[in-house]
């Protein structure tokens, strides 16, 4: 602690270095106006101003998602601040650790309904993981360092930091260094030993294992995905992922069998259902993953390992639960089998496989080729051919051009794969790539995007522009929004109401309004030639890739049916290519 005083303003700043913040993503305003003046001042923390405040969170969220450190946010009150919820929500559902600081009214307006004040930390109370209310400059260096112990530990998620004006100009001595923690928020690390050798007796003795992984062991860190690797190799067993936990085990593996869920693979979904033991790590039995629950995995003994006590028995009843750090429970389990008492059935298993590539020979994500149109399925996978050498970090926006991209776009190490889970958010994808782009200023970073996605945070490119990220946006333009589409065609009679993206800007003009760089590509065969201008462009691209109109999504499990009730490509009635839409 200092004995000099220096303004709340300053502190803040001075708190943010201590904690290793280099990047804020923000948007100025009257009750945040000494904070920013004290950015001004100083050059170890870089500000980027983005246009709209939902932009800042989602940029806050693809940096932290990319570096596994928090994301900052800076933005004003009232209307600064209820922009941000959307993105605050997102952070939430998709355990992002995020720190927003807000600014307030002083403290002597609260409750006046004085101009831009809103009920912060009413709004965001339900969206955050906590908040805060600084009353008194003395307790902000504090609270700061709490805040970011509290986003980053246990399972990691959103905080907001209210400051009234008054606040950031008061002055105090009082600051804090180092690691502060909360004095009751201590999350449990290791598991429960009993309940782990438990899950490995269960492991062991299992005929039809399968590991079921989620983003929790993303967030858990590199560590953690490569126990996961060392064990599952061990055990010979099949793998599946979340569409959240993508990377964290190599889809390019012959253990993987691909994404599970609504658009999983055929074998993936199957074998869940017809598994005897079920390692769930790090995944929350989402309702895109489960489908209906009284049909999910019917005949397995299920393990879940997760940080998060209150998503153990929340959705799905579990045989052995184990609250724990999956690092920490992973390490612990290949020790217990590192031991010698321990192995699998390899005859069992060799049947286990068996049965699995009966499955696979389905091919749940054949396509229909086209020399005349660009089949988006396609799309991906030559963008997954042409970049996949240089390693990219790939983020999306929401729809189906999302699906195709988690089907098709194969992701062998974890934080390469940002995207908006639990809350299904058009407009994630391009301000979480700048997010993205600025904590790895060097990579190429590529916005998988639908052209009525991409219009709901197009006006970043101006961001993009502005600190010289050159983000690729490769929007699959089918003139629908897609999985609305796709869904009223399945479920309402093919009735397409307000789904068909009418009054399109022209996106390569659009681009060159911004001073970007523009191309469109609607042949198969330029296809190739065009993601290479893309990709070898040294500022922001828009890609028009004009796909056919009316592709479907599939595999799918449609809404209400088991999770091995799936909808197939071959069970589909494929027409000819007219006018340039498939029809499917």
């Amino acid at each position: 602690m200092s004995s000099d005083k220096i303004s709340g303003a300053e502190i803040l700043l001075k708190s943010l270095q201590d904690l290793g913040v280099d990047v804020i993503f923000g948007y100025p305003g009257g009750a945040v106006l000494p904070i920013y003046d004290e950015i001004y001042k100083q050059e170890n923390i870089k500000h980027v101003l983005v246009r709209h405040e939902q932009a800042a969170v989602h940029a806050a969220e693809g940096y932290a998602r990319s570096t596994g450190k928090p994301g900052v946010v800076l933005v004003t009150s009232g209307p600064g601040a209820t922009n941000a919820v959307t993105g605050l929500t997102d952070a939430m559902l998709d355990s992002i650790p995020i720190v927003c600081l807000t600014g307030q009214v002083p403290v002597h307006l609260i409750g006046s309904d004085a101009f831009q004040e809103a009920d912060t930390v009413g709004i965001t109370r339900h969206c955050t993981k906590h908040n805060y209310l600084v009353r008194d400059v003395d307790d902000l260096s504090r609270t700061i360092h709490e805040a970011f112990y509290v986003a980053s530990s246990g399972r990691p998620g959103p905080v907001v930091i209210d400051i009234p004006k008054n606040v950031q100009i008061d002055k105090s001595s009082v600051i804090h260094s180092g690691r502060l923690e909360h004095r009751s928020y201590k999350p449990q690390l290791k598991g429960d030993m009993d309940a782990i050798k438990q899950a490995v007796e269960l492991i062991a003795g299992a005929k039809k294992p399968v590991f079921y992984t989620g983003g929790g062991l993303i967030n858990s860190g590199t560590a953690s995905c490569q126990l996961l690797r060392e064990f599952v190799r061990m055990t010979g067993a099949p793998i599946t992922s979340t569409l959240m936990g993508l990377g964290a085990y190599p889809a390019s593996d012959k253990q993987f069998l691909g994404m599970l869920g609504m658009h999983g693979t055929y074998e993936s979904n199957m074998a869940m259902h017809d598994c005897d033991v079920m390692i769930c790590i790090g995944a929350r039995f989402d309702d895109r993953v489960t489908g209906r629950l009284d049909a999910f995995s019917p005949k397995s003994k299920k393990i879940h390992v997760d940080i998060d006590r209150s998503s153990i028995n929340k959705n799905v009843r579990v045989d052995v639960p184990i609250v724990g750090d999956a690092a920490h429970v992973l390490e612990s389990m290949i020790k217990i089998w590192k031991s010698g008492v321990h192995e699998m059935d390899k005859g069992a298993l060799e049947d286990w496989w068996n049965e699995i590539d009966g499955w696979r020979e389905r091919k749940s994500l054949q396509y229909k080729m086209s020399d005349k149109v660009i089949m988006p399925q396609y799309a991906i996978e030559r963008l997954y051919a042409l970049t996949k050498d240089k390693k990219p970090y790939i983020t999306t926006e929401v729809g189906q051009h999302q699906m195709w991209a988690a089907q098709y776009f194969g992701f062998d190490e974890p934080h390469q794969w940002m995207t908006s889970g639990g809350l299904g958010t058009m407009g994630y994808g391009f301000p979480a790539a700048i997010g993205v782009q600025m904590a790895h200023p060097d990579a190429l970073v590529i916005d998988i995007a639908g052209e009525a996605s991409i219009q709901m945070n197009i006006q970043e490119l101006a961001t993009a522009m502005q600190y010289d990220t050159p983000v690729k946006l490769f929007i699959l333009n089918n003139e629908y929004m897609g999985m609305v589409r796709q869904w009223q065609q399945l479920n309402h009679g093919s009735r397409y109401s307000h789904s068909y993206s009418e009054s399109l800007p022209d996106f390569v003009k659009l681009a060159e309004a911004y001073g970007a760089h523009g191309i469109r590509c609607s042949n198969p065969a330029d296809l190739d030639a065009a993601i290479m201008e893309m990709i070898e462009c040294d500022k922001p691209v828009i890609f028009d890739c004009q796909v056919a109109k009316l592709a479907n999504c599939f595999p799918m499990v449609p809404s209400g049916a088991a999770h091995n009730e799936m909808i197939l490509p071959d069970d589909e009635e494929f027409a000819e290519f007219e006018g340039g839409a498939a029809l499917v």
